[in-house]
């Protein structure tokens, strides 16, 4: 027996070999301390031990006797109540996960040193990452943090101000500092046990037999689940072409497939469990690129052939455009598989419900698809599975159709208990989600003048195993295509593209829908486009941007708001401060574009003298809540402290028919709901005296449209231009960027958002990586290629408006999230090009001060 402290207080230690992290969650229940990669590369763990940062993950109770342990529990209240304000005030706080650990980093900092300088808060945070804000803002939140610890300066009452540059206190951001909000491996529930998927061992294989006579004698076993226990054993988004679980006699088409489930008391018995399932297979050759899957002789991965669709734009003679033009440029490039990277696990929590329903908690991205979703599975009407959201640290769209929700609802289903299912860090590398792989030709021709004439592209991308909900198909390989041609004008086009089936986990959105990818190729050809012209990149950029009423590949034109040669402008001193800069700009319409059917819609309920925000759009790291409630402070007056956000649950919110778009789409439907409030309040009515009543906005997609050309109208588009400089060793030393988002609600929130973009986006450009195809094995479960705070440039961000009058309303806010990291890979290619005259065509850069040198 051993005794340690733990936030002043002694504790008895029994298992000398359990996990700090695991005794502090699971025993002791403090779950400010987050599980993020379990391997000590994340920090969310992080705790003091005696005063010094301590990866709780990686320390054993058996070193701990005699020693004190500090967690943000154990913080005293006046230093929780500066945390809150300084990351607040900061912008700091996103989708929170990460929050708990960089507090309690800089605290290890801050009671050693109160006067530190900027180099010393990024080595302080070097061993904490943040996939959301960039580090930025989290440095400037320990600056104000220390100068009141110094100046013992007291911390000021928040209000949320009603002005666009006030800067306000997100109606989470203290359960996010302090970490007492609940993501769903936080969730513990009397009673609850534990669930765990048995993937397929190879990407493509026939399964023979499956055993699990091994696993059910157990004595930890309370149950294993295969195929034929599923009731309806088929989802997709197009076909229904997945099985929940492969059946004995069928064939297996990535890692990604699952062949059983097995349940315990305890979440350490189930790799015993696991290891006893005996699958007898026969391996079967698989198709791991789209160039072989399109060969005549290759196997057919599912009966409607491996072409799962096809898109193409076609606007003008492309050909006798090109033939006729003074300069060609046709260049192939190719981007690979990416991972996320989000801190948090994918985790679900399901519990019977009734007679035969189910209840889940989920952290993805859409209560009303996984409800759908679990209903289809079990067999059951709508109305018995009610699913609710806890908090979700960012998945970057990588949590889009991650199954741990399905699969935990079908075991609690089916044992009549509470079921926790968590998909480890390895796990999620090797067998789930990430960014769709694509191979380009693109050629893009000018004028004399340096004027574009013509764009033609081919693109291929890897759909995977099956169609993904957010994946390289539908509406997502339409968007690739009309970026094809960039921001710019240009009266030829013709671009194709092609989703291919192969034997590869499916993938899905890295933030942006295609764009990342093809605004690689497509600006990384303009660069080259504009060398041979004579014309200077940001000139040939500035002569050729789209500008109002200019027409896009797919036929829509730009609305007055269009800023794409603002955003140039802005950044054209810092292009021509040094030789290696490279520029690259992108832009972003409004999700799927008006007429999608997609909506927002916004209840506000008056309960017990509180207005309850009730909205269903995803929330992430997208500060939707902020928004929300920001538009109904400022219409209503209210006092912040008088509003409530709800989870999205469908229950209590309203449906969406899509997550997407979220952010222009609900927060205009919190504005009408407010405005119906508001006419209550104008009459001399209290909130008290509305006790009951229940207001509701909607705002279809329709709203994003200008009037003139219908649902061929591309309004809303945001836009952006961005300089990576390089010194002369190749070393990134800033990055410059201008963004038209529309009328920012929080401007310090928006640029926060923008900078986790950047940094997100200089990883994937210099050092991140996923093994070529989910095929691959051996996946490690750390975080290869994140970018920490010590590598992390200067970042000046500019926010750019097109002015009110070109806005459809002034409430018009534009798409963000999607846009932050699409223009910095081709950036940085275009900045090495300029240092040392290399042509780069592949993601990760090859040949670079990052991929030389290991810098950590």
């Amino acid at each position: 027996m051993i005794e340690v402290t733990v936030n002043g207080k002694p504790v008895q230690v029994k298992n000398e070999h359990q996990s700090l992290l695991s005794f502090l969650r699971d025993t002791l229940r403090l779950t400010s301390v987050k599980e993020g990669c379990a391997e000590g590369a994340c920090g969310a763990c992080t705790v003091l031990v005696d005063g010094q940062k301590t990866r709780a993950c990686s320390y054993k109770l058996g070193r701990l006797a005699g020693k004190s342990v500090i967690t943000m529990e154990g913080l005293s209240q006046r230093e929780k109540n500066v945390y809150v304000h300084a990351f607040a005030e900061a912008g700091a706080v996103q989708c929170g996960f990460c929050t708990p650990g960089m507090v309690i980093a800089a605290k290890s900092l801050l009671d050693a040193k109160l006067t530190p300088s900027r180099e010393d808060i990024k080595e302080a945070l070097k061993g904490n990452i943040c996939r959301c804000t960039g580090y930025v803002n989290i440095e400037e939140a320990v600056l104000t943090a220390a100068r009141f610890f110094r100046d013992n300066l007291p911390v000021p009452l928040r209000e949320m101000g009603m002005q666009p540059e006030t800067h306000v206190l997100l109606p989470d951001t203290e359960e996010k500092v302090l970490g007492t909000g609940e993501f769903c491996d936080d969730v513990a529930v009397s009673g609850m046990v534990y669930a765990k998927a048995l993937y397929s061992a190879f990407p493509r294989a026939r399964i023979n037999r499956i055993d699990v006579s091994g696993a059910r004698s157990h004595p930890a076993c309370l149950c294993v689940l295969t195929a034929k226990d599923v009731p309806h054993n088929r989802r997709g988004p197009l076909d229904l072409d997945r099985a929940e679980l492969v059946a004995e006699g069928e064939e297996t088409r990535c890692t990604g497939d699952v062949l059983a489930l097995v349940a315990a008391t305890s979440p350490e018995a189930l790799d015993q469990l696991l290891a006893l399932v005996k699958v007898e297979c026969t391996e079967l050759p698989p198709v791991v690129y789209p160039a072989d899957a399109l060969r005549g002789d290759s196997p057919l991965l599912h009966p409607g052939g491996n072409v799962l669709l096809r898109e193409r734009l076609q606007r003008g003679d492309v050909d006798a455009a090109i033939k006729a033009s003074r300069y060609v440029i046709t260049r192939k490039y190719a981007i690979p598989f990416a991972e996320q990277a989000s801190l948090e696990s994918e985790c679900a929590v399901a519990m019977p419900m009734g007679d035969d329903g189910v209840f889940l908690y989920t952290g993805s991205r859409s209560v009303y698809d996984d409800r759908e979703e679990v209903a289809r599975m079990l067999r059951l009407p709508l109305e018995k599975v009610h699913v609710q959201a806890r908090l979700a640290g960012s998945g970057f769209s990588g949590k889009a159709d991650t199954g741990v929700q399905y699969h935990a609802a079908l075991m609690a289903w089916s044992v009549k208990k509470p079921v926790k299912m968590k998909a480890p860090r390895r796990e999620i590398v090797r067998h789930h989600t990430g960014c769709h792989a694509v191979e380009m030709e693109l050629t893009t021709a000018c004028d004399e003048n340096g004027a574009l004439t013509a764009v033609k592209a081919l693109l291929i991308a890897d759909a995977g195993a099956y169609a993904a909900p957010y994946g390289a198909d539908g509406p997502e390989l339409r968007q690739a295509c009309m970026h094809a041609a960039g921001p710019y004008s240009c009266p030829n086009v013709d671009i194709l593209g092609m989703a291919v089936r192969t034997n590869n986990v499916p993938p899905g959105i890295f933030k942006d829908s295609g764009a990342p990818q093809i605004c690689f190729a497509s600006e990384t050809n303009i660069n080259l486009l504009a060398e041979t012209a004579g014309v200077c990149s940001w000139e040939f950029r500035h002569r050729n941007a789209l500008r109002p009423g200019d027409m896009l590949p797919d036929g829509r034109t730009a609305g007055p708001d269009c800023a794409v040669t603002q955003c140039l402008e802005a950044i054209r001193e810092a292009f021509d401060a040094s030789p290696y800069a490279g520029i690259a700009c992108a832009f972003k319409d409004n999700a799927r574009g008006a007429g999608s059917g997609e909506a927002g819609r916004c209840l506000l309920s008056i309960e017990k003298g509180r207005a309850h925000i009730r909205v269903a759009g995803a929330c992430a790291n997208q500060s939707v809540s902020t928004m929300c409630a920001r538009m109904i402070c400022r219409v209503t007056g209210l006092d912040p402290g008088l509003l409530v956000y709800e989870p999205a649950d469908t229950v209590r919110t309203p449906d969406v028919p899509s997550p997407a778009c979220s952010a222009q789409l609900t927060g205009e439907a919190a504005r009408r709901a407010a405005e119906k409030l508001n006419v209550e309040l104008r009459a001399g009515k209290t909130l008290a005296a509305l006790e009951g009543r229940e207001f509701y906005g909607e705002c279809p997609d329709a709203f994003l449209a200008y009037p003139g050309n219908g649902e061929a109208e591309f309004a809303c588009c945001s836009a952006a231009a961005q300089i990576v400089l390089l010194d002369e060793e190749g070393k990134v030393i800033q990055v410059a960027a201008a963004y038209d988002v529309g009328i920012p609600v929080d401007s310090r929130s928006v640029e926060s958002r923008i900078a986790g973009g950047i940094v997100m986006g200089l990883s994937h450009a210099l050092t991140g990586n996923r093994p070529p195809a989910g095929a691959a094995s051996g996946a490690g479960g750390e975080l290869p290629g994140v970018w920490r705070s010590s590598q992390t440039p200067d970042i000046a961000i500019r926010l750019i408006q097109a002015g009110p009058e070109a806005l459809p309303v002034p409430s018009a806010i534009k798409s963000l999230e999607e846009l932050c990291l699409t223009p910095t890979a081709p950036a940085c290619a275009h900045a090495y090009y300029r240092l040392d005259g290399t042509f780069r065509q592949q993601l990760p850069l090859r040949d670079t001060y990052y991929s030389k040198e290991k810098h950590s």
